[in-house]
């Protein structure tokens, strides 16, 4: 399993998380180069690459088209009104418009298990340096056919040097990287190709978790980050409340067909549905897609 581990020179953030892994970790070069910067790859385990790019993470689009790799994880800064110290992971894709990257109305592969792994692993440490930990909602890009994941450290410039914060997050990485090493075949990993199809999905996973997508609630969705912390299940795409008007059966076929493994059922924000509650029950019976309620399901 190749993992891609990006960071950019226009986050601040990111690079302090690059900066991070070498200081926790052994990493060497190797004979390679990307936007005429290093490659270089984790000692322990080779096909665990770092690349630095020159540009904006969230449009870089196909980055997967000129990285070899199975699974991308972008290092980012998140950025937010309210100032709060956060750390925070996401799946990435639009609903509607593209105005921060990705392709409009189009999903990114959402790794549900490897997101629940780090979200659980973050989470141990927010009390020791005062940070919020949450997942957010499916947003921005770029546009990638492989498995894609963000990791931030928020949310305003004064935290994103913390290094405190990118030490965690580092940490974080690795450790969900090594775990999951001989139980990612939920990618679509073939030994003989690092290609991927979503219909290519027999033996998903080894793990015994089961997935889920959330429709409703807000952009620091309180229901997804309960499944995630106190439950089995494990969550990729999510559609907040401000995005459900838009959610119509193609895009809610994106969430099922782009969350890996695939999801057993959607389970409703009962009460972050809003004025598209009836509508979103009628969408999902009409196409016998099995639902749970929030309220009920905890």
């Amino acid at each position: 399993m190749k993992t891609a581990i990006i960071a950019s020179k226009e986050d601040i953030a990111g690079m302090n998380i690059k900066e991070s892994l070498l200081k926790i970790f052994k990493f060497k070069e190797t004979d390679e180069k990307f936007e005429n910067n290093e490659i270089l790859e984790l000692e322990e385990d080779p096909d665990v690459k770092l690349y630095t790019i020159n540009s904006i993470q969230t449009h870089f689009e196909d980055i997967d088209r000129k990285i070899d790799a199975d699974l991308f994880i972008f290092v980012s800064r998140h950025s937010a009104k309210s100032g709060i110290n956060a750390l925070t992971c996401h799946p990435i894709g639009n609903f509607n418009d593209n105005d921060l990257g990705g392709e409009e109305k189009k999903l990114c592969i959402a790794p549900s298990i490897l997101l629940k792994k780090a979200l659980i692993e973050l989470n141990k440490f927010k009390e020791k340096i005062n940070h919020e930990v949450t997942l957010e909602s499916t947003h921005h890009g770029p546009f990638l056919e492989k498995p894609v994941m963000f990791i931030e450290l928020g949310s305003q410039e004064s935290n994103w040097n913390n290094k405190d914060a990118t030490n965690i997050i580092a940490q974080t990485l690795i450790k969900i990287l090594k775990s999951s090493k001989n139980s990612l075949n939920f990618l679509g990993h073939k030994k003989s190709q690092s290609d991927f199809s979503v219909n290519n999905n027999k033996n998903l996973n080894n793990d015994k978790t089961k997935s889920t997508i959330v429709l409703g609630g807000s952009h620091y969705n309180y229901v997804a980050n309960k499944l995630m912390l106190k439950s089995d299940i494990a969550v990729g795409h999510i559609c907040p409340k401000h995005n459900l008007e838009t959610l119509d059966e193609e895009m809610l076929n994106q969430m099922l067909e782009k969350t890996l493994p695939k999801p057993e059922f959607v389970m409703l924000d009962w009460k972050g549905l809003g004025k598209e509650k009836q509508r979103i029950l009628e969408l999902l019976k009409n196409n016998n897609i099995k639902f749970e309620r929030s309220d009920k399901f905890f």
